[in-house]
């Protein structure tokens, strides 16, 4: 069945043989730019589209008229062509032939013209002709393979809507080394990257866009951009704070849906992706006919040259496509069937990931497209490892979560990923889809179990300190199994998925209203505490004590055993104003407020978060590689790991599950379990941290000998102004008063 407007409709006609296009190679898959044998320039077009009975490679000129090459090599599933004389600039797409019966899954439509899976470069953005559409808008209804608005809705996506969809539909760009690298060939040979080790990292999660949109320093042309990110400016921060890797969020081509269309609305964290190998086309300041490519390999540079891994947020799980009732884009009008997990009734599709479709990555074809893409990122755009967002659903075999499931199996034995940095976030929405400490080594992982604890110790909700040493320590709980090292948690307390730090301390409830949701999406267990008042106050002693919770999170995240993750702008009092999933807000809700900086307070809490990140890198028992085993490490060592009471006796087992909020953790530097790299033994200062939760000022007593002779304080939370060298130490054995809802770090001086 179909129906469309006559004079946009295209013809599912039998193909003419082609005249001027050679058989080519089905390998590598995509638009390879290359020489041939007789020394003829052309590009090389291949596609994998295991069910379907024709391919016609579209070429499309300025003028947008489209040229129309069949494909009639077929390959191992995989149709291919070499067209002579087309070279890097060129903008192409498919139309695929086939069978439509979405009864069966099958969703062919040559009347929509499709996005390559491989393409490295994307010109054009999904919507009308020149811009996406206005508010009050929908996307235009030739996006869909259906016809959107026949009168049985329960019917609607079995419809076949032949109007044609090219004028609607970006294309992708034949991209050749000097499209990709103004100087030519760009191989990063002579690339410095700073290979940090993971005990080692500190992860600055950034959105390249919100970075950068407002920065004073950084050419307004360049705002937003990724060459943006490579500024001087950018990088200053950057360096300054001390953080070793940027973890940005999803750079592939993305498409905004249709219901943030409507609403005047445009996805701004990129979840949505359509382009697994193309920089997003809206970052780039220097053009989109390829000079994405180049700009994001430059910034790339930019970054390692400052000692600052690249890490990108990946979302393999699904794509822009959506539902059954979703457009079609690229894979679901290559083969529907091939590329995602179908339900039982195959019109629909099995959501394990709340947007809609999953991809069937069991599937040979759609298990070489995600390591294909891993690798290109790797190998061509010298990125430094990723972060797989709903990682579980990767890991999926038919339909359970398997931690020997080919994705994971494919990882661990290649010898381009296996040596990349590795982050999943271990859940999906499907059942058994929560799967933090399951992941096997290579992995390392969101830790939610340690933002939550964090969370409700600082905000008063929990009843004793049990969970909180684990936290601290490690969590050995979740991750001491199978050879895996503490850095397996990477420890958060914000992320881009709810309240900033400061909207932590700020609100107990969403504001999401300008999601035009009326308030309904996003999370209602925000576990934070708005210290008495809802929402920003000119009141001193709200706003005093809010500035001290904030001091009290990052040196708690700052200070725990694993990898540390901060957020940006958090170190500087960021805020959304309540709005804990800011997914649709791509204006100065989300993006970075840099004269934050000209406030003083803020300007103290960045300089705090400088210090402990120096701290944290100076010193090897902060960052340890092993977990804590509680026993000396050598003849006449004290144990690695002690904790105290406030009394400054040891914790005793009673103690664990005392009511209370004040736990004291002793970090021995001269019992540390690894050696350096010759073979060393690794010794180091001893620490004390001291975390007091309770309102009320708290009395303690330090440790004495043998832990240590006197105490040098470094830290104390209570304080707007850190210690300086000239303080004088405390006793061992000594008592001080700790300020309510305070931390503080001492050195400890030896006997």
């Amino acid at each position: 069945m179909s129906s469309a407007p006559e004079q946009e409709a295209v013809a599912d006609e039998p193909l003419a043989p082609p005249a001027d296009i050679r058989p080519g190679s089905p390998t590598p898959l995509g638009a390879r730019h290359r020489t041939g044998p007789d020394g003829i320039a052309g590009t090389n077009f291949a596609l994998w589209a295991g069910g379907a009975e024709a391919v016609e490679l579209c070429l499309f000129d300025d003028a947008e008229r489209e040229t129309r090459h069949p494909l009639t090599e077929l390959t191992h599933e995989i149709w291919h062509g070499f067209l002579p004389g087309v070279g890097p600039g060129q903008r192409y797409g498919y139309r695929v032939h086939g069978r439509w019966d979405p009864w069966a899954g099958a969703r062919w439509n040559p009347a929509k013209l499709l996005l390559d899976p491989y393409a490295r470069a994307v010109d054009g953005d999904f919507g009308t002709r020149t811009e996406p559409a206005g508010p009050g808008s929908a996307l235009p209804a030739q996006l869909y393979g259906h016809v959107r608005d026949w009168p049985q809705q329960q019917l609607a996506d079995t419809v076949r809507d032949d109007r044609d969809s090219a004028p609607y539909v970006p294309k992708g760009v034949v991209v050749g080394e000097d499209t990709a690298d103004e100087g030519g060939a760009d191989e990063w040979q002579d690339d410095r990257r700073p290979k940090t080790p993971w005990p080692d990292s500190v992860l600055y999660e950034l959105h390249v866009r919100g970075f950068t949109m407002r920065h004073p320093g950084i050419p307004e042309r360049l705002r937003g951009t990724y060459a943006g990110l490579a500024h001087p400016a950018a990088l200053e921060h950057l360096v300054r704070l001390g953080v070793t890797a940027v973890e940005l969020l999803p750079v592939h081509q993305f498409a905004h849906e249709d219901h943030l269309v409507r609403r005047g609305l445009r996805n701004y964290w990129g979840y949505n992706s359509v382009g697994y190998f193309a920089p997003h086309a809206g970052y780039a300041a220097t053009g989109t006919r390829g000079q994405q490519v180049g700009e994001f390999k430059r910034m790339v540079r930019a970054l390692h040259d400052a000692g600052i891994e690249v890490i990108l947020d990946v979302v393999y799980n699904h794509t822009a496509e959506a539902g059954e009732l979703g457009p079609t884009l690229s894979l679901r009008g290559i083969d529907n069937r091939g590329y995602y997990r179908l339900a039982g009734d195959a019109r629909r599709y099995a959501d394990y990931t709340g947007c809609g479709n999953t991809l069937h990555v069991v599937q040979p074809h759609v298990l070489r497209l995600i390591t294909d893409s891993l690798r290109y990122w790797v190998t061509e755009m010298g990125v430094d490892g990723f972060r797989f967002d709903l990682a579980a659903a990767l890991a999926r075999s038919m339909h359970d979560v398997d931690m020997l499931s080919p994705f994971l199996a494919v990882i661990a034995q290649d010898p381009v990923l296996r040596r990349v940095k590795l982050i999943a976030e271990p859940w999906d929405v499907g059942s058994g889809g929560y799967q933090v400490g399951a992941f096997p080594p290579l992995w390392t992982e969101w830790n939610d179990r340690y933002r939550d604890t964090v969370r409700d110790f600082w905000r008063g909700a929990q009843h004793d300190v049990r969970d909180l040493g684990y936290r601290l320590s490690g969590s050995s709980d979740l991750y001491a199994w199978g050879g895996r090292r503490p850095y397996a948690s990477v420890n958060f307390i914000t992320a881009h998925d709810g309240f900033t730090l400061r909207d932590l301390v700020t609100y107990e409830h969403k504001r999401n209203a300008g999601n035009g949701e009326g308030n309904r999406d996003g999370t209602h267990d925000n576990r934070s505490w708005n210290c008495g008042t809802e929402g920003e106050t000119d009141d001193p002693d709200v706003t005093a004590l809010r500035h001290r919770q904030l001091r009290n999170l990052l040196t708690t995240l700052l200070l725990s055993t694993g990898v540390p993750m901060l957020v940006a702008g958090d170190e500087m009092g960021r805020t959304q104003h309540g709005n804990n999933n800011a997914y649709c807000q791509d204006n100065p809700t989300s993006w970075l407020d840099w004269s934050l900086l000209d406030d003083p307070q803020w300007r103290l809490l960045a300089a705090l978060a400088a210090r402990l990140i120096a701290l944290r890198r100076a010193h090897p028992v902060l960052r340890r590689r092993a977990f804590f085993s509680g026993r000396p490490h050598h003849q006449g060592g004290l144990r690695d790991l002690a904790w105290f009471t406030a009394d400054g006796a040891e914790m005793t087992e009673q103690d664990w599950y005392t009511p209370g909020a004040t736990l004291g953790m002793y970090l021995s530097g001269n019992d540390i379990s690894q050696r350096d790299d010759r073979g060393i033994r690794i010794v180091d200062d001893s620490f004390l941290a001291v975390l007091h939760a309770a309102p009320q000022p708290r009395q303690v007593t330090l440790p004495g000998p043998p832990w240590a002779r006197a105490y040098e304080l470094l830290v104390d939370t209570a304080r707007e102004e850190q210690p300086g060298p000239a303080e004088p130490p405390y006793a061992a054995g000594g008592a001080l008063t700790l300020g309510g809802r305070s931390v503080v770090l001492f050195r400890a001086v030896p006997g």
